[in-house]
Parts: structure tokens; sequence; C-alpha cells
């Protein structure tokens, strides 16, 4: 028998005696639960809590009020505008090509609207403005609405303008600006004659305007003379020549810059359509490389002041430098004045071995380098116009333009016939 019989309770786990405690626990000290929370740690949360919060209402009340200053800022200012029709009369001047901006600084330069800014947004505004506003001199008041003046503008019976159509001879010209500033019959005339030197002509044009009197529509005022018209259309051109290195291009085709022009107006006056300019001058091209006669009826036209589809073998007999079935090479001039994209057509010509074309028909117009071709279709031509009701319309084709009428057939170099070329 042990001692622990005799003293019953004191082994450790006996039934009645105390459970160990943790150590470095003072005996008798209340037990804490595991899961209690620190009153300390809460008390700091909820303030940490709370600054939060106050700091968002601070900084989200600033950028609400940011936000709503940056859109007030991004929202244009009210603009500077007259109310009304206006009173009293002046003329502005839309030239060739002005934008919204350069037509409402001509407006408020000559006291129309109160502000470029109210015009330009009128113009953005209205449906029936865009891209209505012709060229020419418009005849408005002064201290006019945004929306009076625009209303002017975009109605084209407004527009004091002169056209140039593309193709237009120098005399047509003429007699246009005539008509159009109520001048005496040839007054133009004389006037590119007699002052021909202030007109701004390239020395190689020897004073003749034909081919450098580039159509397009020019403003017309109560001050406008002659001289001014002619001296526009002449500086204008010599722009549209000057583009894409004319020169340099002129040389790598075996021309001057001056043949170049002459080329242009012949595709103007010889080509269906503008697809077909391009190949127009290859054809011209060609038929020079080749020392090959041009044949071009549109020349034979110029130089007896006509235009017509018939040329007969009397005419392809002209005794005339433009008759360029008897002498080969380009013509001594232009023989119309071109626009823009008959100049592109002889800047860059279509590639093609063709030396022949001839239009059918509208819009039917056939390339070949085959001279049998070329006559079969020449042959369709003339059938085409024989079937056609006397008195019916030739077919449609550029000023100047011709093509070889049905009949005997005339022996051209080489052993071609009259119209060989064909339009």
């Amino acid at each position: 028998m042990t001692d622990q019989d005799f003293h019953p309770g004191l082994t450790p786990g006996h039934l009645g005696a105390p459970v160990l405690e943790p150590e470095g626990r003072p005996p008798g000290a209340p037990r804490l639960r595991p899961d209690a929370p620190d009153p300390h740690r809460r008390r700091n949360g909820l303030a940490c809590a709370l600054t939060a919060l106050a700091l968002v209402a601070v900084f989200g009340g600033a950028g609400l009020a940011g936000y709503t200053w940056f859109q007030g800022q991004r929202q244009p200012p009210a603009a500077v505008d007259y109310a009304g029709q206006g009173t009293g009369s002046v003329q502005v001047s839309v030239p060739e090509g002005a934008g919204l901006s350069q037509i409402a600084s001509a407006l408020v330069r000559n006291g129309v609207v109160a502000s470029s800014v109210a015009f330009t947004r009128a113009a953005k505004g209205s449906a029936a403005a865009a891209g209505r506003i012709q060229p020419g001199t418009y005849t408005l008041k002064q201290r006019m609405s945004a929306a009076a003046a625009l209303a002017v503008l975009v109605d084209p019976a407004n527009a004091n303008g002169l056209t140039i159509p593309e193709g237009w001879r120098g005399y047509q010209i003429y007699v246009a600006i005539d008509r159009k500033l109520g001048l005496p019959e040839g007054t133009t005339q004389r006037t590119a004659q007699e002052q021909g030197a202030e007109l701004g002509l390239p020395d190689f044009a020897k004073g003749s305007p034909e081919g450098y009197l580039f159509p397009a529509t020019y403003s017309v005022t109560d001050g406008t003379t002659a001289i001014d018209l002619l001296k526009q259309m002449v500086e204008r051109a010599g722009k549209e020549f000057s583009r894409d290195d004319a020169n340099v291009v002129a040389q790598n085709l075996g021309q001057s810059l001056y043949g170049l022009v002459t080329v242009a107006s012949m595709v103007q006056g010889e080509a269906d359509n503008t697809e077909d300019m391009g190949k127009v001058a290859r054809v011209i091209y060609n038929r020079l490389a080749k020392g090959m006669p041009l044949q071009l009826d549109s020349t034979i036209n110029y130089a007896l002041g006509r235009s017509t589809l018939n040329t007969t073998v009397t005419d392809t007999r002209l005794d005339s430098p433009y008759n360029t079935y008897l002498h080969p090479g380009l013509p001594p001039t232009p023989i119309s004045n071109p626009g823009r994209q008959a100049i592109m057509a002889a800047l860059d010509p279509a590639q093609g071995d063709w030396l022949y074309f001839v239009t059918v028909k509208p819009g039917d117009t056939r390339f070949t380098d085959s001279f049998d071709v070329q006559q079969r279709n020449v042959a369709e031509f003339n059938a085409y116009r024989a079937a056609k009701p006397s008195g019916s319309a030739s077919p449609s084709v550029s000023v100047g333009a011709s093509a070889p009428a049905s009949g005997p057939a005339a022996s051209a170099p080489g052993g071609a016939p009259a119209g060989e070329v064909g339009h």
C-alpha cells in the first residue's frame, strides 16, 4: 500500500483534485473567453469608420462640384448674333472652294453677321446648308441674323457668279464675260489681245490665253472688270498646271509643259466621258511616240470655229496648222480650256498600247491597237448614225469632239483612211 492510498485527492486528475492551470496565470484569476471582443479595439475601429465616411463625403462632394463645373465649361458659350433681316445692302463674294470659316469671316468683315461662331453654328445645324453655298457674289444686308444670312447664301439664284464650263474655247468665254458684265460685244476679246501682258500668262504661251482660262465659277461684283475675270482664270489655271511636278511629268512624257496643256485640251474635246480621258491621253502619246499623225477631228473643228460630229474628206484636206490629219505632232496651241480631270489625264495617262479609238455611240468608246478592228468600229459608228431618224440628236460628246463621217475614205499617212482615230 502506498502513500497515495492514505491521501486520496492529491493525485492530479483524481476525482475532486484541482485542475492544472496554464503556466503564468495567477491562481484564482478569472479565465477570459477566447472569442471575447477587445473593447479598446472596438472603439478604435468605429472611429476610423466614421473618419473614412467623413472623408468620402468631403471629397465626393468636391468631386461632384468639380465635375459639374467641368461639364459647364464644356458647353459652348452663347454666340453673339443679330436679330431680324437686317438693313441696307452689301455685296459679299464667295470664292471657289471657300469653307464655312472663310465665308463667316467675310460676312463679319462686311458687317452682315455679328460673329463667325453664330454663322458657322447655324450652317452646321442646317441640313439644307450642307455643300450648297455656291461660289458667286451675294447681295445681303448688314446686321442680319445668322439664320437670315444663311437663307440667302444657300439659294443658288442669289449667287451672282460667272460659270465657265469645261472645254469652252476662248471666244466662247469672251462672249460670256461680255454678257455677264453688260459690255459691248467684242470688249473682252479686245481686252485679252491688248492687255495680254497683264494676264500673267507664261512666256511660252506667247500672249495666247487659250488653254489657260480655267473653267470654274467666278465671283462678279459691281466693280468687276473683264481683265479682273481673265486674270483670275489664268491664275487658277497656273495653279492647276503646277501640281504634281507637272514640268517633270511633261519631260518624262516627252513634252513641254505647254505641250501637256495642249494634250489636256484635246483630251477634253475628244473624250466621251471622264472615265475614258486617261485612255484618250494614252492614244495621243502613243501616236506621237510612233511619229503617227494624230488625225483628231476636234483640231479641225477648232480651226473652222465649229463643233460637229461630221468630218468630211474635204475637211481633212484643210490648209491649217491645226489640221492634225496633214501635220504631224501637236497643234500650235491648245484647242480648248481643259478642266481638272482632263489635266490629270494628261499628267497621268492610262497604261495601254492603243493607237485608235472611236465612240460608236454614247457610252460606247472602243480603244484598240489594231487598224482592222478600228475599221470595223468605224463602220459600226457609221451604221449607227445612218439608222438614226432624220433630225435626231447627235451622240452626246464633249465640245469639239467629232467622229468620222460615212462616205469615201481619204488616204491618210500610212495608208489609213481619214477618221482612223475616231471619236
